[in-house]
């Protein structure tokens, strides 16, 4: 039987993984190395998935915190100002 899948070095797979944190398009890195871009998208997946540390978990978790209570105070100046204008 034959092995369709080619067998990517790893230290190729953390070079690309490491070009997408920096912000990289994972459609040009796909490109460049001749790799589908849904095995690019598999892999940072898999990344995330096994690899969030509490630390980086509490953060996340703050940050949301705080982006709930802005979108709260949004919220109360957008009624605020609907109700001065008669408008609902």
């Amino acid at each position: 039987m034959i092995n369709l899948r080619a067998s990517i070095a790893k230290e190729v797979k953390e070079e690309i993984l490491g070009k997408v944190k920096l912000g990289e398009p994972v459609a040009s890195l796909s490109k460049t190395y001749g790799i589908s871009d849904n095995t690019i998208y598999n892999w940072i997946k898999g990344r995330a998935e096994r690899h969030v540390s509490f630390l980086e978990y509490a953060k996340l978790r703050k940050e949301n915190d705080q982006l709930k209570q802005i979108i709260g105070v949004l919220s109360l100046e957008v009624a605020k100002s609907k109700k001065k204008t008669g408008r609902q």
